[in-house]
Order: C-alpha cells, then sequence, then structure tokens
C-alpha cells in the first residue's frame, strides 16, 4: 500500500553488524584490523547504538567471522535501547533448544530481540529448494508456538515433538519478530506461511512493487499479513559528486578474480535471489547504476545483497522515503567501513527520518 509522506509511519532504521568478514575499506582487500573479531564487531555494534539506529544485524556464516548466537549473548548486556536481529541457520540447531536460547537472549536484552531466520544449505549437506523450505516452515512454527508459551505437539517431516514450552520465556511472553527473505517459488510461499517481516534486497522501484504486491498476495492466501523490510548499502557524502567518488575508491584495488571468489564463496551463492543481484548488475549501466542513485559495484565483491544507495543526505533520505511510500517499514543498511559509515549516516541522514523499533 502506497502512502503519503503526510500520513508515513515511523520505520525502522537497523546497521549491520559484519560478524561474516565482511568489512573493508577497499573491497577485497581483506585489512587485518576489519577482521571479524569480538572487539572489532563489538566496537561496530556499539557505534550504531550510540549513532541512534534502532536495532542491528547479526548475520549467520560457516566459513566465515565468528558465532551469531554466542556474539549476541555477549553483546547483550552492553546494550540500554538497541534491539538485536539475530540470524538462525535453520538445521544448526534443534529447535526447542533453540527457543531456549532466544528466549535467554531476549531476557538479557530487556525483550529487545527479533530473529532473522536463514533457509540456506548447511556445509557438507545438499538439500533440495523444496524440502529445505519446508523444513524452514516447520522450524517457524516450533519456534512460535514454543515461544508463545504454548505446548507443542508437532507431526512434521523433519520433526515429531510433544513438548511443553521452555520455562525461560522472552520478556513479552510471546515469539519475537520473525525476519525472512528469498525469492524462489518455495522461499515466497515459506515467507508467506510463517514469518513476520519480509526482507528484500536492492532492486529497481519497479520490481520492489511487484515483490510487495505478489508477497502481500501469498500472505493474504494464508489468513497473514506481512510488513516489509529493506536490505542495503549505503554511501552518503556531503554532495553527489562525492558520494560517487567514495563509491567508486571501494572498488579502486579489487581484482575480478578475487571478487569472483568472494561471491562463489558464500553458501547462497547460486540462489533465485543472489542471481537476481547479479542480473541487476549486469543490467546497470556502465557507472554501476541501475537506476538513480542505486549503484551495484558493491556486488562486484560480496555475495548476497549488492547494491548501494549513493549520494547526498537530501537524495539518500529521498530514495528511503521512496521505498516507504511503496511499503517498506524496516531498513537494514551497511557501508565500508561499517563504523565510518554508521557514523556519516547517523549524524547526516538519521535525524532526519521519522524512526523507531517495528512495534
Amino acid at each position: 500500500m502506497t502512502s503519503s509522506p503526510s500520513s508515513r509511519t515511523p520505520c525502522e532504521i537497523s546497521w549491520f553488524s559484519a560478524l561474516c568478514d565482511d568489512d573493508y575499506e577497499f573491497l577485497g582487500v581483506p585489512d587485518p584490523k576489519l577482521k571479524s573479531s569480538w572487539e572489532h564487531c563489538r566496537d561496530i555494534v556499539l557505534q550504531a547504538e550510540s549513532g541512534g539506529f534502532d536495532n542491528i544485524l547479526l548475520p549467520s556464516g560457516y566459513e566465515l567471522g565468528i558465532d551469531t548466537t554466542a556474539f549476541a549473548a555477549g553483546i547483550a548486556p552492553m546494550l540500554r535501547r538497541m534491539r538485536l536481529l539475530m540470524a538462525v541457520r535453520i538445521g544448526e540447531m534443534w529447535p526447542p533448544q533453540l527457543a531456549r536460547q532466544i528466549a535467554t537472549i531476549d531476557r538479557m536484552l530487556g525483550g529487545r530481540l527479533a530473529i532473522n531466520i536463514i533457509s540456506s544449505d548447511m556445509p557438507g549437506e545438499k538439500l533440495a529448494s523444496g524440502p529445505r523450505y519446508a523444513r524452514t516452515v516447520e522450524a517457524m512454527s516450533i519456534l512460535k508456538t514454543m515461544l508463545n508459551g504454548e505446548a507443542l505437539d508437532h507431526q512434521g517431516e523433519f520433526w515429531n515433538l510433544k513438548l511443553d514450552p521452555p520455562r525461560v520465556t522472552t520478556v513479552s511472553g510471546k515469539a519475537p519478530s520473525l525476519y525472512f527473505g528469498g525469492l524462489s517459488e518455495d522461499a515466497r510461499e515459506a515467507a508467506a506461511k510463517g514469518c513476520d517481516v519480509f526482507l528484500m534486497w536492492p532492486d529497481k522501484k519497479e520490481v520492489v512493487a511487484e515483490i510487495i504486491a505478489d508477497m502481500t498476495e501469498r500472505a493474504a492466501r494464508h489468513g497473514r499479513t506481512l510488513r516489509f523490510g529493506y536490505r542495503a548499502h549505503v554511501v552518503v557524502r556531503d554532495s553527489e559528486a562525492e558520494a560517487r567518488t567514495a563509491a567508486d575508491r571501494l572498488l579502486s584495488k579489487l581484482d575480478e578474480t578475487t571478487g569472483a571468489a568472494i561471491r562463489a564463496k558464500s553458501l547462497d551463492s547460486t540462489s533465485v535471489g543472489v542471481q537476481a543481484q547479479a542480473a541487476l548488475r549486469e543490467g546497470a549501466k556502465d557507472d554501476g547504476y541501475a537506476e538513480a542513485n542505486l549503484w551495484t559495484g558493491v556486488g562486484r565483491a560480496r555475495s548476497g545483497c549488492g547494491a548501494a544507495i549513493v549520494g547526498d543526505p537530501d537524495q539518500v533520505l529521498a530514495k528511503l522515503n521512496d521505498y516507504r511510500d511503496m511499503g517498506i517499514e524496516a531498513f537494514i543498511l551497511s557501508g565500508y567501513p561499517h563504523a565510518a559509515e554508521a557514523d556519516l549516516f547517523a549524524r547526516h541522514v538519521l535525524p532526519h527520518i521519522d524512526h523507531g523499533p517495528l512495534g
């Protein structure tokens, strides 16, 4: 649903914690000072909290970076108001135990935990798309039942469980919001059945509108409604020329072979969503822009989210408000290096957005 500027509701503005070795000054050029570690990722999270962000994504990887759940438990007591969006990879943890971990960390945060559901293959495991997403739907149902404080009687393809809910509950006594993304047919149906916030990677505005319309219709067929989120990088500077120069600088030392190797290393490197990011990049103009202020160069050195909003503060704000008018209520942003770009966005854009955690 499109809203007029006067009727926009506050949106959630989140940052990104780079747990998966995804922090650079120059994309594709590892810097020991920016490698994922407890100290470095802690500093990014604390920077985001002091900057006024509402939430921060703690991503999940296997071959890269440090463990998400352990990091969430470590950082939780250090935060005073910001939420954590903790990614969990379905298949890594027995769902009842995961429910207990979620409830415990939510308690440590005073009730400020949300969950990003990931449905990729496990290292050493290859599961076809249909069964993998069916497993994810089962897991989301189990988590919601147990975290809502209800007894579980689940007879499914992947788990047969009859259990009381964990004694420890979330602060609210309810399951936290489940964020989830994916563009394949199986992923879209899984989201329509089980998630609360459907996440999208960058694309042209008409494509974003089409996805929102499709997912709204799918959810309605299951008697549900979805909220929508948008994950993107950002490069904001005093002028558009400076922002474009900063974006180009990110790629100034990238070796194309290295970039291809980085993209191929991700467990989701062949997913429909990643392929869509590649298509967006390949269809962009020679300068890498797919449309005004949407730059696809980031995707040359990473899998997953592969485009950035690039411009001066007014242009970045206008771009975000365009998405809000299309129905986006949550943004997960990032930039390179993450702490420095978080500071720039917090000072130049965030004060001009009516924002707050998703209710």
